[in-house]
């Protein structure tokens, strides 16, 4: 004799085991098809960075900065650049880690040399009257700072002696041709 509640009772968890496994398949699936979408993104980005027009900005703009012209940058699409980046990560479109794989030297050191030694992005907020503006750029760079602190550990604070002192990737840029 067949036990009807039994046979119900093992249809209905089988019923709800497929249910949540395919739930979990989705998610995954969901998850997987973010990290390649946000991966295909940053390898463009990265494409459109080396472009001739963008060399050809970034070494007026690293130029400009490694001889400290107070508020004079010609061009400020390296530094938009990067704000849109830092929004598009914070909205989490772009993966953090791979934003700071393929472009954190850049961010923290063009943002350092718009803070240091003349706050270039503190004049422009105040010459736009828009306390916001470089927000997400900023933002971005003490993301990428916290990775670098996490992936240095102890090394951190004298590698971070050595970047300020030397200015190194900014010289850089400024030697870069267009292609």
């Amino acid at each position: 004799m067949v036990d009807f509640e039994n046979v119900a009772l093992w249809t209905t968890v089988a019923t709800w085991v497929l249910a949540v496994g395919t739930l979990v398949v989705l998610y995954w699936q969901t998850r997987q098809a973010g990290q390649l979408h946000s991966s295909n993104a940053v390898i463009e980005l990265r494409d459109r960075f080396d472009l001739p027009r963008m060399r050809r900005l970034r070494r007026q703009t690293s130029e400009r900065l490694l001889r400290n012209e107070e508020a004079d940058i010609a061009n400020l699409e390296v530094p938009i650049f990067f704000e849109l980046i830092g929004a598009q990560t914070k909205r989490k479109i772009l993966d953090e880690e791979m934003v700071w794989e393929a472009f954190g030297g850049w961010i923290t050191s063009y943002y350092h040399a718009m803070r240091k030694p003349v706050d270039r992005i503190r004049l422009l907020r105040e010459a736009a009257h828009d306390p916001l503006l470089f927000g997400k750029f900023e933002w971005l760079n003490d993301r990428i700072v916290a990775l670098d602190r996490k992936a240095l550990g102890d090394e951190y604070s004298s590698s971070v002696a050595a970047f300020e002192d030397s200015g190194l990737l900014l010289r850089r840029e400024s030697l870069l041709d267009p292609e």
